[in-house]
């Protein structure tokens, strides 16, 4: 096979790894001497939910939250639909319905939370004497920063009633059996949709501490909320949380060895760099085209050729133009310009089959990517200046669309360098 038909299908066979009636097998509880109540929040939580169905031996109730456009038919569960990433209405009624699933719950019944990314935004629940535009205006905030998952994360918990462990406690005294698909760096299943029934130790003077030394432009009355005790979350420690549960079924980390094992059986060495790279897109772009370029000039630190994966969640700093596209098309944009010449190809890609705000879930790129570019006409440093990297990849006609994959293990980036021509 070609390169791109190599590297996708090492995307899917990523994606394989972490197909939830795999991953969820495993974790089975045993029956409660109870009710059986289904949470299922994230951009993949549609398929997780009729994978447990189908999994679980007895009667089930809840409810379903997922992306537009990701829903499959459970049998049992209601799936509600609602934006991402920036929450809606839609939203808003979701997170109540979620709340009157774990109503009145005993002891003797259980709650299964099927979480996984994407539950940020689809969760909305601003605290009382707030609306949903404060909760959109500090989403858009956050997501405009730059900051880490792990800061805005810790940030939103502190500005909501169902973030931060505070999910479970609405069930308490059920007990709760998290079972989480981390989308985050790290795989701490606190991080992954802002913990909504696992929570963790970040305090809300840490997330002031982190608004501060980033400068986030946070709303003033959201920043007066988070000032106040009235935001504080609940701390791991908290009694309540005591009989429960979580695992973490599938992660970045399972999903690139994965990858990895089929390169090499086929006959094509690769290696791993790290499964939670964090940073600017562009400049882990950078990063990538300095070790694509010393791998094919010298051969070190890796003997071309090879397969060089990557995961993680990257971030991207909008300026003032609107832009279109995702931080795996602006990693590939920054990568692209510094490779011009290199014999490699590259596929980054988010692995639930969307980067950003388009239908793709990011592009191929290579050593000529901007000569392309040029002999259609187009001046590349147009689409960096307008952040439009969907732009520049649609021209060429490299956008990757395989569409909802129904899990969301993170980034995907695979970089196949072969040894380079000689002049």
């Amino acid at each position: 096979m070609d390169d791109r038909a190599l590297l996708t299908d090492l995307f899917h066979t990523a994606v394989a790894a972490a197909d939830p009636m795999k991953c969820l097998k495993q974790s089975l509880p045993a029956r409660p001497k109870g009710r059986t109540v289904v949470v299922a929040i994230g951009k993949g939580a549609a398929q997780m939910a009729a994978a447990f169905e189908t999994l679980w031996d007895g009667p089930v109730e809840g409810v379903v939250v997922t992306r537009y456009g990701y829903a499959v038919p459970c049998r049992d569960l209601p799936v509600i639909e609602a934006s991402h990433p920036v929450p809606d209405a839609a939203g808003m009624e979701a997170t109540e319905a979620v709340f009157r699933a774990v109503e009145g719950l005993t002891e003797d019944d259980l709650v299964v939370a099927l979480v996984c990314g994407g539950g940020s935004a689809l969760l909305p629940a601003p605290p009382e004497g707030f609306a949903l535009e404060d909760e959109q205006a500090l989403n858009k905030a956050l997501l405009s920063s730059g900051a880490p998952i792990g800061v805005m994360n810790a940030i939103r918990k502190h500005f909501s009633r169902v973030k931060g462990g505070r999910l479970a406690l609405a069930a308490h005294p059920a007990r709760v059996l998290s079972l989480v698909v981390s989308d985050v760096p790290g795989d701490d299943p606190a991080q992954v949709a802002s913990g909504p029934t696992v929570p963790d130790g970040v305090t809300r003077v840490d997330a002031l501490s982190m608004i501060r030394a980033r400068n986030i432009k946070i709303p003033e009355q959201v920043m007066a909320h988070i000032s106040n005790d009235a935001s504080t979350a609940p701390l791991p420690n908290d009694p309540r949380f005591a009989r429960n549960e979580v695992h973490v079924v599938a992660s970045a980390r399972l999903s690139l060895e994965a990858a990895a094992a089929r390169a090499e059986a086929l006959g094509l060495r690769s290696v791993i760099l790290s499964d939670s790279i964090e940073g600017e897109a562009r400049d882990i772009g950078l990063m990538h085209a300095a070790l694509a370029r010393e791998i094919a000039l010298r051969n070190r630190p890796f003997t071309a050729p090879v397969l060089v994966l990557s995961g993680g969640e990257t971030s991207v700093t909008l300026g003032d133009a609107p832009g279109r596209g995702g931080r795996n098309t602006a990693f590939l944009m920054g990568l692209a310009g510094a490779i011009e010449g290199v014999n490699a190809t590259i596929l980054g890609a988010d692995t639930d089959g969307i980067d950003g705000s388009e239908d793709n879930a990011g592009a191929f790129a290579d050593g000529s990517s901007f000569a392309r570019l040029r002999a259609l006409g187009l001046d590349p440093g147009d689409f960096t200046r307008a952040q439009d990297p969907w732009g520049a990849f649609d021209a060429l006609g490299d956008l990757f669309v395989p569409g909802p994959t129904g899990t969301n293990v993170n980034d995907f980036r695979a970089m196949l360098v072969r040894p380079q021509a000689s002049p």
